[in-house]
């Protein structure tokens, strides 16, 4: 079992864990992605069907059989084990009820007679694409359409790939539980097209969220400014600060859990402490036979992943804080002493029993986070990403004269002068309305 061990001065370091391999779009998914958006927004449900039958392997009769019915969805729900059906409901209660408490609130104040404020509404309608490929994800479900619903949008449309068009009845289930209202078996590029555009089947929407492949990435990297996307995420990932508090098995076991994702996810431990670096390898290279995806962990421990040890827990701080990761484990004894100091991380897990894995599926917060460095700029998905604002200005004469004086002299100083004219014509109104 091969990881790099890496060690030495701050900025060996530094150096070090940049030069690990990254995954970045490939020129010729780019170009793939491009073509197959064009067919789909010139030729609409033809080409949808086109590809259906090409890259997932069964062939629509029409537009409308790329829908699954009402009573399709019903049928196939049916078929989820009870206990499974529990848990997915356990989970999306604990999703709303974190979520409940993200909504905004409109706001307004007055001033002499302006009122000032803001609307926040709803989108309309949104896209969510659900993986359905190498693995289906009942929680990407949930996480994704639970704070749409929680935000009021109006209308929710699910599109997820079908290979030999069978559709997973565990997705199914969770978009039921959560409350989808219409689900297309339609995936990749060509899925990110329809919704962008719309077809005479798929309707056009206002945003796209939901996680995907590397075509999908590329396709929403593209539609973006057609429609909303939510971000553009690149392979899971995890950083894990740990301490001697911190198991060395449930160590080990949390970096395989984050590299089964794919070949392209990054796990990495940082600890001051050798001896638990030794332990953790030890771990791997025991736990690694006995795991179902241990091929696909395999690889992805050994291009993506790292045993780093540091001077002190302050410096694996700050490494983790150049990584900006998307989940970021503080296996220590003490872990509320690090937190004020995090500031770049998606999610941040406390203490040696708050795995990961809580946060993927049911601890309530979203599982739809930044990575590739990007939560330096960016946050989880959340209740936010389906509300838009609009700024309310309601002026009355009196503050119509006082601050079109003001817009006016600014107005020219730009040479603007229309809208300087616009604003001074309010000074000579003497009818009294507003």
């Amino acid at each position: 079992m091969q990881i790099a061990r890496i060690a030495g001065p701050p900025e060996e370091l530094r150096r070090r864990l940049e030069a690990l391999p990254g995954s970045q779009a490939k020129p010729e998914i780019n170009s793939r992605a491009a073509a197959i958006l064009e067919q789909v927004r010139t030729r609409g449900d033809s080409a949808l069907l086109e590809y259906t039958e090409a890259l997932d392997g069964w062939k629509p009769s029409g537009g409308a059989a790329l829908e699954i019915t009402p009573k399709q969805r019903c049928a196939s729900g049916a078929a989820v084990p009870a206990e499974l059906r529990a848990d997915l409901r356990a989970a999306a209660a604990r999703i709303r009820d974190y979520h409940e408490r993200q909504r905004p609130e409109s706001w307004s104040y007055r001033e002499e007679d302006a009122h000032l404020g803001e609307r926040i509404i709803p989108l309309q309608r949104v896209g969510v694409y659900v993986p359905g490929g190498k693995a289906a994800y009942p929680s990407s479900v949930l996480m994704n359409v639970l704070p749409a619903r929680v935000a009021g949008v109006h209308e929710v449309i699910m599109v997820t790939p079908t290979p030999g068009g069978l559709s997973n009845p565990a997705v199914l289930a969770a978009a039921e539980i959560a409350g989808v209202d219409r689900i297309f078996r339609v995936g990749g590029a060509q899925a990110v097209a329809a919704l962008a555009w719309g077809t005479a089947t798929v309707p056009r929407v206002d945003k796209i969220v939901g996680p995907g492949n590397a075509y999908v990435a590329a396709a929403k990297r593209m539609v973006f400014g057609q429609v909303g996307i939510d971000m553009l995420a690149g392979p899971s990932e995890v950083v894990i600060i740990a301490d001697d508090s911190a198991h060395p098995e449930w160590l080990a076991m949390d970096l395989c859990a984050q590299a089964e994702h794919d070949e392209d996810a990054r796990s990495i431990l940082i600890s001051p402490i050798p001896a638990l670096l030794d332990s953790v390898a030890q771990a791997l290279r025991k736990l690694l036979p006995g795991l179902e995806r241990r091929d696909v962990i395999r690889a992805s421990l050994r291009d993506h992943g790292a045993l780093v040890q540091s001077a002190s827990l302050d410096e694996a701080l700050e490494l983790a804080n150049q990584l900006a990761p998307e989940h970021l484990q503080l296996a220590v004894a003490e872990p509320e002493n690090l937190l004020g100091r995090v500031l770049h991380a998606g999610a941040v897990f406390l203490g040696r029993h708050s795995a990961t894995v809580l946060g993927d599926y049911c601890a309530g917060p979203n599982h739809v986070l930044p990575t590739g460095g990007t939560a330096r700029f960016s946050s989880p998905l959340g209740v936010q990403d389906f509300l838009k604002r609009s700024s309310i200005i309601h002026c009355g004469p009196k503050s119509a004269v006082r601050l079109g004086r003001v817009a006016a002299r600014l107005a020219r100083s730009e040479a603007l002068t229309a809208h300087a004219r616009s604003a001074e014509l309010r000074d000579t109104d003497d009818t009294g309305h507003d």
